[in-house]
């Protein structure tokens, strides 16, 4: 692991950094940031959403957010709110300091898919 450290370029070792700095240092050089995102994609479907008491699967692939609703009542709710979600999903992901932008395999929200 701290050779992974020594990878990362304009860090000199005798200047110190704060957590703030080395966090986002540390997610990318373990290569953690795609699962970091579909993680952080998932949390916010249940905060923007309400719905999350009858979720039962969730999945993200290439921005796009599949979710499996218990509810076919819910669903259609859903269907006419999409993009006032993909909207505030993106919005709460913007806001979290562990979400990171340049990640090509997990970014913002462009779809939601209902089923």
């Amino acid at each position: 692991m701290a050779r992974e450290f020594r990878k990362i370029k304009g860090t000199p070792r005798k200047e110190a950094l704060g957590m703030g700095a080395l966090v986002p240092m540390f997610i990318k050089a373990m290569r953690l940031d795609a699962g970091l995102n579909t993680t952080l994609v998932l949390k916010a479907w249940d905060e923007a959403s309400g719905a999350s008491a009858y979720t039962l699967k969730k999945f993200f692939r290439d921005g796009r957010l599949f979710v499996t609703v218990s509810s076919s009542m819910v669903r259609s709710h859903l269907e006419f709110q999409k993009a006032d979600i993909v909207a505030s999903i993106n919005r709460i992901l913007e806001n979290d300091p562990l979400f990171s932008n340049g990640c090509a395999k997990a970014g913002f929200v462009k779809e939601i898919i209902l089923k």
